[in-house]
């Protein structure tokens, strides 16, 4: 990681560029004409919109095809299950946890410190087609005391042999986002457990695949980098489980960070595949942060569901402006035509009635925030800065100092106090959360059915901006099993 992901804790995510060739090669015609897998989801406003039909006679035409498509989308079930449910599934129990590492870059060359930073955990194998990041990181594990792992930097697709090892149990992958789902899939179709960096997959119908092979394999396929194991975060969630906040309404999440430094700097990402996707889709890109701990406030799968997402972005100017401003002419960037939305708002109903706004903007000068908002009848909390309004204990109309409720953070936060990493420390408080999981053979606090709920915005906020804010029906990943209460990140300390 280099000094500017050190400085900014919201700067390092998943940001390895080893594969990034795997990007390059593909053209943006090849992404955007893959439709997103939205077909099979009945979104019927996006599909009207795209199809150009002119005149009052067409345009009412259309409207009326997609009233009536929407109206079959509300009613549309899921595909059959092919396995069983994950939900609530336990790991297997084992005293050491073999990882093995898919992706060494800004975000794998960070993250690997904290495997090897505990106890029970060994890093098997290291994979990366960049032979001196795979080398960089075998010598952390050798200074660790472990033995020396195995290697591959045999191209692109040398992954698929690390995940055929018999003696890996978790594969950790932090690669290019384009890399994602093939990556998930090598690693459950050979019996290992697998946590990806968010976003976990570009497309509903991996999003479905991901989901059916966890269910068949009877693997875990998990979205890591969730940004749910923060201090403020887990504080928020325990409190809102609690009641402090009265009955819920409404929350919010988002990805709000400059990047365009980063994005157009030659040796931070290993050539433009981030930048690239800005050529290829106008939606939320990185709803993850800012998703997952609403969702965790909320008990969405474990007791409510989002249901529909209504998008709606700004033009695409910041970047192709950053670059008139900076890149010399020649550049490689001058042939890129953005149209990725600088600010993308999004609001997301759940089945009881919540209201959750999303919002994503890398390309427009703007202090890091993931807004991470939670209220409800008894009043709300807001972060960036941390602030809160509760009732009984605030009635002056000033928010509070939300400092003075640091009795109610999570057990994890009480035993790890300063804990190591990027992100001001939740890296690592979800990193020995999953191994302890792991090692006890616990259930995990967090599945297959919410990194495809926290991720489907991608696809989905991109088809609703396309249809001019029209609401996209977002799936059901869970086949009925939200309706259930269950555990989640709010987890109770393991007595073994």
């Amino acid at each position: 990681m280099n000094d500017a992901a050190q400085q900014n804790p919201g700067t390092a995510e998943g940001d390895d560029g080893s594969l990034s060739r795997r990007s390059v090669l593909r053209t943006t015609a090849g992404v955007a004409g893959a439709g997103l897998g939205l077909g099979a989801l009945g979104t019927g406003p996006a599909a009207a919109a795209e199809s150009g039909t002119a005149g009052a006679a067409g345009a009412a035409g259309a409207a009326a095809q997609a009233a009536a498509s929407q109206a079959g989308a509300e009613t549309a079930e899921a595909p059959a299950r092919k396995g069983s449910t994950m939900a609530g599934v336990p790991f297997e129990r084992r005293g050491t946890v073999r990882v093995g590492i898919v992706g060494l870059g800004n975000r794998g060359g960070s993250m690997i410190d904290l495997f090897l930073a505990l106890p029970g955990v060994q890093v098997v194998g290291l994979c990366d087609p960049v032979k001196a990041k795979t080398e960089s990181a075998a010598a952390k594990v050798v200074k660790a005391g472990q033995p020396a792992p195995a290697v591959y930097t045999n191209g692109e697709d040398d992954y698929e042999n690390l995940c055929k090892r018999g003696d890996i149990d978790f594969v950790y992958v932090a690669t290019p986002w384009d890399s994602h789902f093939e990556m998930a899939k090598a690693a459950m179709l050979n019996g290992k457990h697998v946590g990806v960096e968010c976003p976990i997959a570009m497309r509903l119908d991996e999003l479905w695949e991901l989901v059916d092979l966890s269910e068949r394999t009877r693997r875990h396929c998990m979205q890591l980098e969730n940004c749910c194991y923060g201090k403020n975060e887990m504080r928020v969630l325990r409190m809102a489980h609690a009641g402090k906040f009265g009955d819920l309404l409404h929350g919010a999440g988002a990805y709000n960070h400059d990047l365009r430094g980063l994005m157009f700097d030659p040796d931070y990402y290993e050539g433009p595949w981030r930048r690239l996707w800005h050529t290829r889709l106008r939606g939320d890109l990185y709803p993850n942060h800012g998703f997952g701990p609403v969702s965790n406030y909320m008990d969405i799968n474990r007791g409510d569901r989002v249901t529909h997402i209504s998008s709606f972005g700004t033009p695409a100017l910041g970047l192709a402006e950053y670059r008139k401003a900076t890149m010399p002419p020649g550049d490689p960037s001058w042939k890129e035509t953005y149209i990725e939305s600088d600010r993308t708002i999004s609001l997301v109903q759940t089945a009881k009635g919540r209201v959750i706004r999303l919002e994503h903007d890398v390309s427009t000068p703007h202090p890091y925030s993931r807004i991470n908002s939670l209220g409800g009848t008894k009043g709300v909390f807001e972060d960036y800065p941390s602030r809160i309004y509760i009732e009984p204990d605030h009635t002056d109309d000033q928010w509070g100092d939300f400092a003075k409720y640091a009795d109610w953070d999570h057990w994890l936060w009480k035993e790890h106090s300063n804990p190591p990493g990027g992100h001001g420390g939740m890296d690592y408080i979800m990193i020995f959360r999953l191994m302890q999981c792991m090692q006890l053979g616990l259930v995990p606090d967090f599945d297959v059915y919410d990194a495809a709920t926290w991720t489907a915005p991608v696809p989905l906020s991109h088809a609703s901006i396309k249809a001019k804010g029209a609401p996209q029906q977002i799936p059901d990943f869970t086949r009925g099993e939200w309706k259930k209460s269950r555990p989640g990140v709010d987890s109770v300390k393991p007595t073994a």
